[in-house]
C-alpha cells in the first residue's frame, strides 16, 4: 500500500505519495520550479540542475526531479541563493553554445529562451566561448544544429526508452561533450534511425528541427509522449 507523506514546501503544508518527487508534488500543487532536461513521460536524470531546491537539513542543494519526498519534509523553491544559482546556469548555457535567438527556428518558443525572459536575462556576465560546431542536415526531414543543443540528453531518452531505436548517444566529456548518432555518423546514413522525429519533438530548442521551417515556424509537440504512457499502462 503506497503511503502518503505530509511536507511542506515554501511554507505551505502539502501531502503526496511516497513514490513522488518534490517536482511532481510542487507541480500538483502549482508551485513552479523551472526545468529544462525534465519532460513527462521520459526518465528524470536531473541533468540541467535547474530545479534544485533547498531542504531543511541537507548541507547541498537537491535536485527536484529526482529527490522523493518523505515525511516532515521542509521545502524552499524560491530564494536569493536559488536564483542566483539557476541564473547562473542559464548564463552559462548561453556562453557554451551558440545561441542567435533571432534567426532561430523556434524563436519564441524555446524554452531557453522564455527561461531568461523570465529570469529577467538580456545579458550575460560570463565570456562567450563561440564553441566550433557543425549543422547536420543529412537526414531527409530532419536537421541537429549543435550550436543550439544544451545537452538535456531529452532526445537521447525519447530515442530509447519510448521509439526503442537508440540512435542518440553522448560522445566525450565536460566541455567537449556532445551529441552522435550511432557510431558518430551523418545522422541521414544512420541504419537505426527510424524517422519517428520523437527526438525533434522534445527537443526544448532549436537544435533539432524539421526542415523547411523559416524563423518563428517550428512548433514542437510534446504531449504525445504522456499519452503513449498512459495508454501502455492501460494495456498492462
Amino acid at each position: 500500500m503506497t503511503r502518503v507523506f505530509t511536507l511542506t514546501i515554501n511554507g505551505e503544508a502539502l501531502s503526496g505519495r511516497e513514490d513522488e518527487s518534490i517536482l511532481q508534488v510542487a507541480r500538483e500543487h502549482n508551485i513552479r520550479i523551472p526545468t529544462l532536461c525534465q519532460l513527462e513521460g521520459l526518465s528524470n536524470i536531473g541533468a540541467c540542475r535547474l530545479c534544485m531546491v533547498e531542504v531543511v537539513g541537507s548541507p547541498k542543494l537537491l535536485s527536484a526531479c529526482t529527490t522523493n519526498i518523505s515525511e516532515g519534509m521542509e521545502v524552499v523553491t524560491d530564494s536569493e541563493r536559488l536564483h542566483k544559482y539557476r541564473r547562473m546556469i542559464v548564463e552559462m548555457l548561453f556562453s557554451e553554445g551558440n545561441h542567435v535567438c533571432s534567426v532561430c527556428v523556434v524563436n519564441g518558443r524555446c524554452e531557453l529562451q522564455n527561461l531568461a525572459v523570465r529570469m529577467g536575462i538580456d545579458h550575460i556576465s560570463l565570456p562567450y566561448l563561440y564553441p566550433v560546431r557543425s549543422v547536420d542536415a543529412s537526414h531527409e526531414r530532419f536537421g541537429f544544429d549543435a550550436n543550439r543543443c544544451v545537452l538535456c540528453t531529452r532526445c537521447v531518452r525519447a530515442c530509447g526508452e519510448v521509439e526503442g531505436a537508440h540512435t542518440w548517444d553522448v560522445s566525450g566529456r565536460g566541455i567537449e561533450a556532445c551529441l552522435i548518432t550511432d557510431l558518430n555518423q551523418a545522422w541521414g546514413s544512420s541504419d537505426s534511425c527510424t524517422s519517428c522525429g520523437k527526438c525533434v519533438q522534445v527537443c526544448p530548442t532549436g537544435a533539432l528541427f524539421e526542415k523547411g521551417n523559416a524563423v518563428g515556424e517550428m512548433v514542437k509537440h510534446r504531449d504525445f509522449l504522456v499519452a503513449l504512457a498512459q495508454k501502455r499502462e492501460s494495456d498492462k
